[in-house]
């Protein structure tokens, strides 16, 4: 129909980058599943940010961290890195301008990796008018 077509040119300029923020005590049940989960999604236009409050041991956040190289699950590797992992208690005592330095520290250039791999361009100021 017309009203579909025109949806979808108005909203087809439009681009989008997402940002999931994960508060965790650090224990998972599943640890390769986790994985394979943030492998797939290595793929698609988003970051993970992981806060770890509490005391707990947070060895598994620094694996899904990577930060020695991609992740890797027994299927595949993380097509880019997109998991910024922070424990709070490091930040604890400092401002909460460090404490969001630190957290957002990796997210623009997981972007820029992302926009690379797709072959994609910031998009330019587009009329995103609703036309029915």
């Amino acid at each position: 129909s017309t009203s579909v077509c025109v949806c979808v040119c108005v909203c087809s300029c439009m681009q989008h980058y997402f940002v999931l923020l994960l508060l965790t005590d650090g224990v998972l049940t599943d640890m390769e599943a986790t994985k394979e989960i943030i492998v797939e999604a290595s793929k698609l236009p988003m970051s993970i940010i992981i806060v770890g409050v509490g005391s707990a041991d947070f060895h598994d956040m620094d694996v899904l961290d990577a930060d020695d190289g991609r992740l890797r699950s027994r299927i595949s590797v993380a097509e880019r890195d997109i998991v910024q992992f922070v424990p709070f208690r490091d930040f604890a005592q400092s401002s909460p301008a460090h404490l969001a330095k630190a957290v957002l520290a990796e997210v623009p250039q997981q972007l820029v990796d992302y926009m690379r791999q797709h072959n994609e361009v910031p998009a330019t100021a587009c009329n995103t008018e609703m036309r029915m």
